[in-house]
């Protein structure tokens, strides 16, 4: 077999493939033997009559296109080991020549996965952050819970900050409304800034079933591009005032929480809770900026497209999925940022980009360390989603199946190079 490379643009490759007549000869016989399965042949029951029978049946020009599959699968695989090449995605082949007693030859375009020269990580170091919690940040906490507690009554007066008011308001924008700039009946409390600054302090001295009508600026940094820095004007109609009575912070409300006998041990449970969030938070942290570090040091050759577009689309799937347990609908997302589905694929391509090398670096890190899953770290795993799932036996089958213990081997190895690179530059 003859295999010539050609390194093309983008990370991609052609390789064409020459096979002699010698080197076919086996696939062609294989070839007859699947025709003569379903061909009707006299003297011969089905699959066995030989090469020449079969020819003389259905010609050497149909066995010729029968064997050329087979021969393509197992002679690219060739190809690729002994040309020491590692591909991504399906190749693209179209066959050069195919023509009874001559050399096959066919061409597949491929793309190939990135070499890449990784810096010496062990002389890069990352600092780590102390983890503190605040008096702040409980109390903040137990003020939320208050919230989410507190007792409302209509009142007849004018609205004040901490208040809870009903509302109809309109937005426009060069006296034209603005799209999703209207709502009817809308719950606010004054004073938890959910709108734009200065829109809740509009409403303080407002009654019921008056209506007022201002201008605000958006913000510069605001989500929606074609609205930030720009000046609207709001119309707002109030309906309904709302005094809000939270319940008071001591040993009862604590009881009410859980398994609290003051609130002293609720407030050790929740820095207890925020320790652990923040250490978390700190744990990403690391791992986002070890890798940083070593890609602004590292080398990397041209990276597919077939690989960004494959990590972007993965990426807007993963994105998809949060929101729907969020309760947000894609199609509602994306008109909020005013973009489609092929816009957000762009925006994603910087970070797929960093995505793809990342990965590359876990992989390099693993093949130099001899880092890997053993089939008792992948047991283990195993064994935990079964307790979770309870016996599930749709979970079973799927946590039994190879694809399965071939996933987790990926991230368990992967998850085993950060810490090792954690171990290795964290100061």
């Amino acid at each position: 077999m003859k295999v010539e490379v050609k390194k093309l643009e983008r990370g991609t490759a052609e390789l064409t493939i020459e096979l002699t007549v010698e080197e076919y000869q086996p696939f062609l016989e294989q070839a007859a033997k699947e025709i003569s399965k379903h061909t009707k042949i006299p003297g011969f029951r089905p699959g066995k009559a030989d090469l020449e029978t079969v020819k003389k049946k259905v010609g050497e020009a149909e066995i010729w296109n029968q064997a050329l599959e087979p021969a393509i699968h197992k002679t690219f695989v060739q190809a690729l080991d002994e040309q020491q090449l590692i591909t991504v995605g399906n190749p693209q082949v179209d066959i050069v020549k195919l023509a009874p007693g001559n050399p096959v030859v066919y061409k597949a375009i491929v793309s190939l996965l990135p070499k890449a020269e990784i810096a010496d990580y062990k002389t890069i170091t990352v600092a780590k952050k102390s983890i503190t919690v605040s008096d702040e940040q409980i109390n903040k906490i137990i003020d939320d819970i208050r919230k989410g507690r507190s007792a409302e009554a209509v009142v007849n007066r004018e609205a004040r900050m901490n208040d809870k008011v009903e509302i109809d308001f309109e937005t426009f924008m060069d006296k034209v409304p603005i799209e999703h700039g209207e709502q009817k009946k809308f719950p606010l409390v004054i004073g938890e800034k959910t709108f734009i600054p200065g829109f809740e302090e509009q409403l303080v001295g407002m009654k019921k079933g008056e209506t007022k009508k201002f201008q605000l600026e958006f913000p510069k940094n605001y989500h929606q591009k074609n609205l930030a820095g720009r000046l609207a004007d709001f119309s707002v109609v109030l309906h309904e005032v709302y005094e809000l009575s939270l319940p008071e912070i001591n040993d009862e409300f604590a009881a009410t929480l859980g398994n609290f006998k003051t609130v002293a041990d609720l407030k050790d449970q929740i820095k207890n809770n925020l320790t652990l969030e923040e250490e978390h938070k700190e744990s990403r942290r690391l791992e986002e900026e070890i890798l940083d570090k070593i890609i602004e040091q590292s080398k990397f050759e041209d990276i597919p497209d077939v690989l960004i577009d494959s990590e972007t689309k993965k990426m807007v799937d993963e994105l998809e999925h949060n929101l729907s347990h969020q309760g947000i609908k894609f199609d509602e997302y994306l008109t909020h940022l005013n973009k489609t589905k092929a816009d957000l694929l762009l925006d994603f391509v910087p970070q797929a980009i960093k995505r793809v090398k990342s990965a590359l670096i876990i992989r390099s890190v693993a093949d130099k360390e001899h880092v890997k899953a053993t089939d008792e770290d992948i047991q283990n795993e195993i064994m935990k989603t079964l307790e979770a799932y309870g016996g599930n036996p749709d979970v079973e089958k799927q946590l039994s199946s190879q694809a399965y213990r071939d996933y987790l081997k990926n991230i368990i190895a992967s998850q085993k190079v950060v810490e090792h690179l954690k171990s290795v530059m964290v100061k």
